[in-house]
């Protein structure tokens, strides 16, 4: 405890807004005064609310740089139980790209600026000067965490952090969600269908391949408010997964069209969809852009 909440006010006085963690490195849950939102929410949080509560509530929102509240009654039993100390990265004018494993930090080398580094347990975290938008999943193994969110604090980490350039911003587009009764043009308007006679090198039967394509497009279709960005993602990686090890050709380029066009349809941005659907069906070969 002496030791995690040291390293906390340190960082504290240094400007950084850190916040306890547990084990499973998540934070403590809100307070029962707090559940559901019925609190309305800190004050800079999405949506400004007016909470007080005095607890470490509501995630990434309850980091602070106030030492007093950090040695609060309220946060002491916290800090007894907390496995480790966590930051607010746009708090403190930062923008940490999360790389998950050796093929991350291999695509960031060739991408990225280099600029100050930090090891995690499986990869690193690269640490640029300047707050921008978080997202999940921008590259396979890659998260950008900024804006509302949290990273674990793992020391200083080593050479020279640099501006963040646009080659991290561009990893994020925003996603505007557009109600599926608008529809969204789309460039790959065309039902486009997976066939037998193109796929003589897919393993997999075609009601196989139909059934999980068709569940795909539904989840992607459903997120009409938010996410449907990071779900055509992960439908796409799941297609690919299925295919990774069939000897080809599969004839993938119908299904790749249908799931952009999905995507678009519910307010996905076409490039965003696009790259998504490149990066999720390769991700399984180390080939995504």
């Amino acid at each position: 405890m002496t030791s995690r909440l040291s390293i906390a006010l340190e960082l504290a006085v240094a400007g950084v807004p850190v916040l306890p963690l547990r084990v499973g490195k998540v934070p403590f849950g809100n307070c029962r005064a707090c559940a559901g939102g019925v609190c309305g929410g800190r004050p800079h949080m999405k949506t400004a609310g007016n909470c007080q509560c005095a607890a470490a509530c509501h995630g990434w929102a309850a980091a602070t740089t106030d030492t007093g509240t950090l040695t609060s009654p309220a946060w002491a039993a916290l800090w007894r139980q907390a496995a480790a100390v966590a930051y607010h990265p746009a708090g403190a004018g930062l923008t940490v790209v999360d790389l998950d494993d050796a093929q991350a930090m291999a695509w960031a080398r060739q991408n990225l600026p280099a600029t100050r580094t930090v090891p995690t347990t499986r990869g690193e975290h690269w640490i640029y000067l300047g707050a921008m938008q978080s997202a999940n999943s921008v590259q396979p193994g890659v998260d950008i965490k900024s804006r509302m969110a949290y990273a674990r604090w793992l020391g200083p980490g080593t050479g020279i952090m640099t501006h963040l350039p646009s080659a991290v911003r561009g990893l994020v587009v925003r996603e505007e969600a557009t109600p599926a009764s608008a529809r969204v043009a789309s460039s790959s308007p065309a039902r486009a269908a997976w066939e037998r006679t193109v796929a003589t090198g897919c393993r997999h039967t075609e009601q196989y391949v139909r059934s999980g394509f068709e569940r795909g497009l539904a989840r992607i279709r459903s997120h009409t408010e938010s996410g449907a960005g990071s779900q055509t993602f992960q439908v796409a990686r799941f297609l690919g997964a299925q295919h990774a090890q069939c000897p080809g050709p599969c004839g993938l380029d119908g299904i790749e069209a249908q799931i952009i066009a999905a995507a678009v349809s519910v307010g996905v941005p076409q490039a965003y969809a696009e790259r998504a659907v490149t990066n999720g069906l390769n991700s399984h070969a180390g080939r995504a852009e």
